[in-house]
């Protein structure tokens, strides 16, 4: 079973404890629009599975009936334990991997993309993960783990790497040792030189002191949150495509046939000795790293802030009530994206009014043809409040990027 549907809940609840906290003690770890795009891309990385092909399922139900040594006993509690340690092992490969070579880091970057360190940051998920990630979960496959038994500890580990993500939990004594906790995982999110590439465990901690990647949380070196090339772009879809499109673009400018191809699976960062000369990038330096974090009026804010409530309230209910109508997940998807790219470009300070008419007037021509597909009046009518809303939204969101610019 799946649990993490059931834990969605009490995850946004949490999220909203944090934030109280943080600001009872005046020690505030959240922002709009970082809060937001954290929020948007669980979002979407929930939603993109309804329309995505699952290659690794179909390749699990595969090895597990037609290739696997034998089954396990799913009733025995020995095989749940084995299973749930085993599985951390094998999270323990895919996580360095997906920081160690590009491929692989081009799907799981979109989780480091925060430069807060919150609750919400837990939710920042890829979108594209089932391209490649099951590869190292195929073994668990092989010597028999149940599929059932499979999905219910995948989602009991997901689960528990929610709590790690918190500036507000001090260091836990002995737990340090065996479990991941809020200080190591802050260590694996710096991008400070001393703590790159450390701590990968998802619940044990044990794999990274074996294999030498654990470090610990240095008082004298506070963390410094986000990724060492920063996209500066609070956009869903860029956030999730933009390491692939560098590789293609260092693919098709490397003249060397040996370099077009390494670049794919070279260690992160590495690119083409030609292209490095041709398109540098700048350094970076932890030290004297600013924030993206552009200034928006608070009509800009308030909006981000009501589009995040719609959405999460919209995932939530798809999530609950899964349609095998394709069609419908696909419009779902495509308008979420939509919504979710025009409120970005509103956070970054950028006018999204075009995009806004073009969204709302797609909005209405679906509402239309919904009604009349399933003469539902309770949804036409919810969607009318809601593109009301945002028809009242729009001048004052145009008005404050106007003043914004006329002052300078």
């Amino acid at each position: 079973m799946d649990y993490i549907p059931l834990a969605v809940p009490f995850f946004l609840l949490a999220i909203g404890i944090e934030f109280l906290y943080g600001w009872i003690k005046n020690k505030n770890t959240y922002r709009i629009n970082d809060t937001v795009i954290s929020i948007f891309m669980g979002s979407l990385s929930t939603a993109s599975k309804l329309v995505l092909i699952g290659v690794g399922g179909a390749i699990f139900y595969s090895i597990e009936t037609y290739y696997a040594l034998w089954r396990m006993n799913d009733s025995l509690i020995i095989t749940w334990i084995f299973a749930f340690v085993a599985y951390d092992l094998c999270y323990y490969w895919f996580h360095r991997i997906g920081h160690e070579r590009q491929i692989f880091w081009a799907s799981h970057v979109a989780h480091h993309q925060s430069e807060e360190y919150n609750l919400s940051t837990a939710l920042r998920q890829t979108s594209t993960s089932f391209l490649l990630n099951w590869i190292f979960y195929v073994p668990l496959f092989l010597i028999g783990v149940p599929a059932k038994v499979f999905v219910s500890v995948a989602s009991i580990n997901l689960i528990y790497q929610f709590w790690v993500h918190s500036q507000h939990i001090p260091k836990l004594g002995w737990y340090e040792h065996f479990f991941v906790t809020p200080s190591n995982h802050r260590v694996h999110h710096a991008t400070n030189e001393i703590y790159v590439d450390k701590n990968y465990g998802g619940v044990f901690i044990i794999w990274d002191r074996i294999f030498g990647t654990f470090k610990e949380e240095q008082e004298e070196e506070p963390c410094v949150y986000g990724i060492r090339t920063p996209i500066r772009s609070f956009n869903p879809l860029w956030a999730n495509l933009h390491i692939y499109t560098g590789i293609i673009k260092d693919f098709f400018y490397a003249k060397r046939i040996k370099d077009k191809f390494y670049v794919f699976f070279a260690r992160t960062g590495w690119r083409p000795e030609d292209v490095k000369k041709k398109f540098p990038h700048s350094e970076y330096n932890a030290k004297t790293y600013k924030k993206y974090n552009p200034s928006v009026s608070r009509a800009i804010s308030s909006y981000g802030f009501f589009q995040l409530i719609i959405l999460t309230v919209a995932g939530v209910y798809i999530v609950e009530n899964v349609t095998p109508n394709y069609v419908f997940n696909l419009v779902y998807v495509a308008m979420l994206v939509f919504t979710m790219v025009a409120t970005s470009r509103w956070l970054e300070g950028r006018s999204a009014l075009l995009m806004e008419v073009s969204r709302l007037i797609t909005l209405g021509v679906i509402g239309i043809l919904g009604f009349v597909y399933i003469q539902n009046i309770d949804i036409l009518y919810l969607l009318s409040i809601y593109m009301l809303i945002n028809i009242i939204f729009l001048p004052f969101l145009s008005r404050s990027l106007d003043e914004k610019y006329s002052h300078g």
